[in-house]
């Protein structure tokens, strides 16, 4: 690290007589401005310093959130591996019999469904007579309610496509059919 410049007005104080406006004897300058020179020169290299770390911390920050977003993906295809290695192992065995792929297939699907679990995908799959969510379902169809029937306005009535959460927000919203509201 290279020293400050030279001050200019050095040489002033250093020929200047030491006075004071009540004629006591002054401190002596030449040592008081070479000691705050000393302090200027300590706490530029200290700010120099501060500022390198800062950018430092800037960028090691900046690396840190580039690897999380490049490989967020990375737990959730890791887990999705083993249900690709079933599907390809059921392709690679063509004399099957019917009861023995439907076995692979659900086999599959509890693979599938367990490694949704384990990254946090959740089913919304409302039962009929639950509550409209407008947040969770999406009604595709609305049927009059029976004047008989004892199901509330605003209720499901079937589910035709289940939806997804994803750590308590909604990837796909459930297509629902519900009752009208009167």
């Amino acid at each position: 690290m290279s020293n400050p410049e030279p001050n200019p007005f050095a040489a002033e104080f250093a020929a200047a007589p030491p006075a004071s406006d009540d004629g006591a004897p002054a401190p002596d300058l030449p040592a008081r401005f070479a000691e705050l020179e000393a302090r200027h020169a300590e706490l530029s290299d200290a700010y120099l310093r501060a500022k390198a770390e800062a950018e430092n911390t800037r960028r090691r920050a900046e690396d840190e959130i580039s690897k999380a977003r490049k490989y967020a993906v990375e737990s959730f295809a890791d887990s999705l591996l083993p249900v690709k290695d079933s599907l390809e192992a059921a392709i690679a065995v063509p004399a099957a019999s019917p009861e023995q792929m439907l076995e692979g297939v659900h086999a599959t699907l509890r693979q599938l469904v367990s490694a949704l679990e384990r990254n946090k995908v959740l089913e919304i799959n409302p039962a009929a007579g639950a509550k409209f969510d407008p947040h969770q379902h999406q009604a595709i169809s609305v049927v009059p309610r029976p004047a008989d029937s004892a199901q509330d306005p605003n209720t499901v009535v079937a589910v035709l496509q289940k939806g997804y959460l994803i750590a308590d927000r909604v990837l796909r919203p459930a297509l629902v059919t519900v009752t009208a509201s009167s």
